[in-house]
């Protein structure tokens, strides 16, 4: 006997055998059981879901002989000549290949004869968006009122492709990408009946390759028994497949944990003897960071199709949530580069090494290292000189009460390795490390010096503790300006502080305060707000009051405008004394840089 394949030798016969699409069968069963059928049926999904093996069991529980059901016997002639795809009333067509209206009018002048053997006369049209639209003209008006006889049932992966005319006179079901899990189940069950030995994890990365279709699967385990020697062996699966192991792509994210660039490209090295597909390989890293990401929020909402729940917590112990935010968006930005790329792998490599370096948690573990890292073997790797460039980072930080160019006097941290002394090797190493060191090395320097302090910022340090230590204000003397120190006192949060925060003071009296609200708010604002702004500075003063605030322009500075000119102010002295630093001078000459005045911020312990 020659040999069947698994996808045909294990098509479901029947609704209990079909895996999953579970809200598509309880419609057909509920339907066949109450005989509440339909004329016209659309199945829709990708390859290898179930689309033409679901219209084929609904045809054969609409023709057995037993009568009408949702378990057909499989035992009656019917039953058995659907199964071999003889039977003479179950009419299969495929579209791809009869698409020219000749071909549907042929088909439908058979329309208004009684089936032969069967209770129906079904027509089964697979890929039916490939019919031409006279075809699908043809077809409308039978398909509206069919001869009571007569079901279609259409099936497509393409439903966008079919005329809106179409759609509304069918019941379209919309079959679901099998999850891996099921997927896997399923092979299981199917390799034990066939009593043929096989590992789980090859079941996963087969399930992984088919991508939601069953058929897929089951074709790749032929091909995999092949190339095993009848059994399904995981190394043998990913050999077959080229693509690296889902624990390579866990060990990846480990070497990125420890931050450990030689530890990286030596699994690139073994995932590239495999002849992988990168693309394949980014994919997955993409996938399992997303899944680490949500582990780190809610660990009870990881998805645990694949089966790796423990690797995924590891994971999301070993690594920040900022370093997993950061790998997942420049990975998605990566994958362009893979595509552009002369080499592949050396995309792939660069993309890893950028996410590892540009990290915050690497550019803190290297200051961790000593300032007199030697030079020379810092040019022997990308790991050893971003660790050079931490330690220099760590020199340059002026501490409190420290003149800026007192360090640099003493110890020059740029004299560790000079222009002259650098190999070209060095030179070329230290220029295309730029973009990965000269930003965190210049964002690191603390602008907390004597110096540093000019009158502005002294004035900027001095305003905010006035408005904290503001004592009671009388509301016979509020003002404009004292309304600036009373806000801040005011226990109110939300939009109604936001609201009180761009209104412009205008007028007060014993029973009543008047505000002026920028009309660039006025989106904002509601009267609802007003009783919970009215009780604020009722409970501030003692004393019953009530608001009123009109919509206008403001002309004078409101408390928004003076927290953010204060902000300002701040910055653009911080800005400043970073311009003056005689260290940073001397990176941004060294590096060829320019100060990222936007990321510059107060220092946070």
């Amino acid at each position: 006997m020659s040999y069947q394949v698994l996808a045909r030798k294990w098509r479901p016969s029947n609704f209990s055998e079909v895996a999953g699409q579970a809200h598509v069968l309880k419609s057909l069963i509920n339907a066949l059981d109450n005989e509440r059928l339909h004329h016209a049926y659309l199945f829709t999904g990708t390859r290898g879901v179930g689309k033409t093996t679901l219209a084929r069991i609904l045809a054969k529980c609409l023709n057995c002989e037993e009568g009408v059901s949702s378990i057909p016997c499989g035992k009656c002639d019917s039953c058995m000549e659907i199964n071999e795809g003889r039977f003479i009333d179950l009419i299969e067509v495929d579209a791809a290949s009869r698409t020219k209206v000749e071909d549907t009018r042929e088909l439908l002048d058979n329309v208004q004869y009684a089936p032969s053997r069967g209770r129906f006369k079904v027509y089964l049209i697979d890929e039916v968006h490939m019919l031409s639209n006279h075809s699908f003209n043809a077809l409308l008006k039978t398909l509206e009122e069919p001869p009571p006889h007569v079901k279609f049932l259409f099936a497509t992966t393409d439903p966008q492709k079919l005329p809106i005319t179409i759609l509304s006179r069918c019941l379209q079901f919309n079959l679901k990408n099998l999850s891996p899990q099921l997927i896997t189940e399923y092979l299981g069950s199917v390799l034990e009946k066939e009593k043929l030995e096989f590992e789980d994890e090859a079941l996963w990365q087969i399930a992984a390759a088919a991508s939601g279709s069953m058929r897929d699967a089951l074709t790749l385990v032929d091909q995999a028994i092949s190339y095993c020697e009848g059994r399904v062996a995981t190394d043998g699966v990913i050999e077959m497949l080229g693509v690296p192991p889902q624990k390579q792509v866990y060990e990846l994210l480990k070497g990125m944990a420890s931050r450990s660039v030689s530890t990286i490209l030596e699994l690139i090295r073994d995932i590239a003897e495999q002849t992988p597909d990168y693309s394949h390989t980014l994919d997955s890293l993409l996938s399992t960071l997303h899944r680490v990401a949500i582990a780190q929020i809610e660990p009870k909402a990881v998805d645990n199709s694949y089966g790796d729940m423990p690797q995924i917590l590891e994971l999301a112990s070993l690594i920040s949530a900022e370093d997993v935010q950061l790998y997942y968006q420049m990975g998605i930005k990566g994958r362009e580069d893979l595509r552009l790329s002369a080499e592949v792998r050396t995309a792939f490599e660069m993309l890893l090494i950028r996410m590892l370096v540009f990290s915050p948690s690497y550019a803190e573990s290297t200051e961790s290292l000593g300032p007199n890292a030697d030079s020379e073997s810092s040019t022997n790797s990308v790991a050893e000189l971003g660790a050079a460039v931490g330690s220099e980072k760590k020199k340059n930080r002026v501490e409190p009460n420290q003149e800026p160019g007192a360090e640099a006097s003493e110890s020059d941290p740029l004299d560790v390795a000079t222009e002259d002394e650098m190999e070209p090797s060095a030179n070329a190493q230290a220029i295309d490390s730029v973009e990965s060191s000269a930003e965190p090395a210049i964002n690191s320097v603390d602008a907390q010096s004597d110096t540093a302090k000019s009158a502005v910022e002294s004035r900027l340090d001095a305003e905010p503790a006035a408005v904290e230590t503001a004592g009671q204000i009388d509301l016979d003397s509020l003002n404009q300006e004292s309304w600036l120190l009373l806000y801040p006192q005011l226990e109110i949060s939300g939009i109604a502080a936001n609201v009180l925060a761009n209104s412009d003071f205008q007028r007060a009296d014993s029973q009543s305060i008047h505000f002026v609200l920028d009309h660039s708010q006025s989106a904002v604002f509601s009267e609802e707000l007003l009783p919970k702004i009215s009780q604020a500075l009722s409970d501030y003063f003692s004393t019953e009051l009530s608001v009123n605030i009109e919509i206008g322009e403001t002309k004078s500075e409101t408390p928004a405008l003076l927290s953010q000119r204060l902000k300002e102010e701040r910055h653009a002295a911080m800005v400043n004394n970073f311009e003056k630093d005689e260290n940073v001078q001397e990176l941004l000459k060294h590096f060829s840089g320019t100060l990222a005045k936007e990321s510059i911020a107060p220092h946070k312990d």
